[in-house]
């Protein structure tokens, strides 16, 4: 399991990126989900990478 927690505003982020952190389920800053550690959701956390916060 992934613990991934959002750290950075998705304010000033590309759309792409806002459908990202609706797809790991991430809308408030400071919130924190729990991932299956898979190839799917580690694609995800890549490109998000520099808004998350990710303990393993």
């Amino acid at each position: 399991m992934l613990k991934v927690k959002l750290i950075r505003s998705p304010i000033r982020s590309t759309p792409k990126q806002r459908r990202i952190l609706a797809a790991l389920g991430l809308r408030h800053m400071l919130q924190e989900k729990e991932l299956r550690d898979d190839a799917s959701a580690r694609g995800m956390i890549a490109h998000v990478r520099h808004m998350l916060k990710v303990v393993e």
